[in-house]
């Protein structure tokens, strides 16, 4: 076994899913709602047995433990458009997809042929109660409260429904704007703060996100070197012990 350069290729695997999750982010710099991804990285001890001989000791290896996501909001964006909404703290809007419901930071809701009122999908927004929002084809002037009231000069036509996870790093990913809340439990939030009128962008930082992408590539092209090296340092060992014994 050669200890350096598994120890070096379990970082280069570790470096090269990093790039992958940085390049997810660039993709989705411009996506309404959208949390950038983190890696987290830890080490995985690999203790020699039978002891540990002269100049000997625990052998450390990177390991790819998990990813999470920024939770800093992104900024707001005004819109003419009333069913526009933005979250200000911590929620999720439910929303209901082929699959069941969904959550999403994307507030970006138009209304469908029907009444129903949609995101970009065709999903319809959820109220409290996991009903769909219906608008009339008289409710011509909409407003909605903080709290996610919704009126119109015909009055109040219902609530839209924010929950909190109880551990959002566990939501699960499908596609750069819903998040599955199969793996951990939603509860309402007991005083959301709506703005009508505005779409919360991606927290993804272009710069950073290029400057943390270039820091990887080095990275990684340095272990790629240092493998090749080693790789050569063998391979010229083998080429004189046989030469030796020829």
């Amino acid at each position: 076994m050669n200890n350096a350069s598994d120890v070096a290729l379990s970082f280069m695997v570790a470096q090269s899913r990093a790039m992958d999750v940085t390049a997810t982010n660039l993709a989705n710099t411009t996506t309404p709602g959208y949390r950038a991804e983190r890696m987290l990285f830890s080490d995985w001890l690999a203790r020699q047995h039978g002891g540990t001989p002269p100049g000997g000791g625990t052998i450390v290896y990177t390991q790819d433990r998990n990813t999470y996501r920024d939770r800093q909001a992104g900024q707001f964006t005004q819109t003419a458009n009333p069913l526009d909404l933005a979250i200000s703290g911590e929620g999720f809007f439910t929303v209901l997809t082929p699959a069941g419901p969904r959550l999403t930071r994307a507030g970006h809701f138009t209304l469908g042929q029907d009444g129903m009122v949609v995101d970009e999908q065709g999903n319809a927004l959820l109220d409290p109660e996991g009903r769909k929002l219906m608008l009339a084809a008289a409710d011509t002037r909409v407003t909605v409260a903080g709290d996610g009231t919704i009126s119109s000069e015909n009055g109040q036509i219902g609530k839209v429904g924010i929950v909190a996870a109880s551990d959002p790093n566990r939501l699960q990913a499908e596609g750069s704007r819903l998040l599955n809340a199969g793996g951990t439990s939603t509860s309402p939030v007991a005083t959301p703060r709506i703005v009508q009128g505005s779409v919360e962008q991606s927290n993804v930082q272009p710069t950073a996100e290029v400057t943390r992408m270039m820091n990887d590539l080095r990275t990684f092209q340095m272990l790629a070197q240092f493998l090749q090296a080693e790789s050569d340092r063998q391979q010229s060992a083998i080429e004189k012990i046989t030469q030796q014994h020829a």
